[in-house]
């Protein structure tokens, strides 16, 4: 299973040092940023599974910076924690009221910090599996995914297939479940059109994998438009 990757954000260039090398020990894959603004633009690069971020910050503080994420569709459901030297009863409920997931005073305990993380994503995960009806992906891979993907598609007309001969047996269902890889549909979707389960399609899609070679759907469609597998 791929490390959960963290955004932190804040100032404090201590803080963002001690919090990221402590993290990454615990496993986690960490990207740093020294103020909202830059924080936003590595949100978007990254796409992170959960955001750190300090509330007093210049310029932009964290309540805006989580205002902005929550106006965002593609983060509203993403687990903000608030890190700050404001531990006020007030200042909790604030936080709370502005949407964030956990607030943790400072100094904190970093072993609280990592179980907060971890019960923060387990409970997304629990959450995004009863969305996609059992879909074992993480939603915002899957969705990078699908991006990527549908990126492909508008290049398909120029892209130059490879001239080495690939002869893979795909059975027709194998087949007809590439073909809807390929159209940028998501692991519920296909078992719709299918008249499937979602467990059956994962299934489908790991033997996809395996034949290709491949390790993602980014991968696999790139791989079957590039050597004429993919059937309209």
């Amino acid at each position: 299973m791929a490390a959960a990757r963290v955004l932190l954000v804040d100032d404090e260039p201590g803080i963002r040092e001690a919090v990221q090398a402590y993290l990454q020990d615990d496993g986690f894959t960490v990207e740093v940023a020294s103020d909202a603004q830059e924080g936003w633009d590595k949100l978007q690069q990254m796409r992170p599974d959960l955001v750190i971020t300090d509330l007093m910050m210049p310029r932009v503080d964290g309540y805006q910076f989580l205002r902005q994420m929550r106006e965002d569709d593609r983060f509203k459901a993403l687990p903000v924690v608030f890190l700050t030297a404001r531990g006020m009863t007030s200042d909790r409920i604030q936080g709370y009221q502005a949407g964030c997931d956990a607030y943790l005073s400072k100094p904190f305990d970093p072993d609280e910090l990592v179980t907060i993380i971890q019960n923060l994503l387990k409970r997304r995960a629990a959450v995004v599996n009863e969305l996609q009806g059992g879909e074992t992906t993480d939603i915002s891979t899957m969705a990078r995914q699908i991006e990527e993907i549908r990126n492909l598609l508008v290049q398909r007309p120029s892209m130059v297939q490879s001239s080495s001969a690939v002869k893979i047996d795909l059975t027709p269902r194998e087949q007809s479940v590439l073909n809807l890889v390929a159209k940028g549909l998501m692991n519920k979707e296909i078992a719709r059109e299918l008249d499937t389960s979602v467990r059956n399609v994962e299934k489908y899609v790991s033997r996809l994998f395996s034949k290709t070679g491949t390790n993602s759907r980014t991968e696999l469609v790139r791989y079957a438009l590039e050597h004429g597998l993919v059937t309209d």
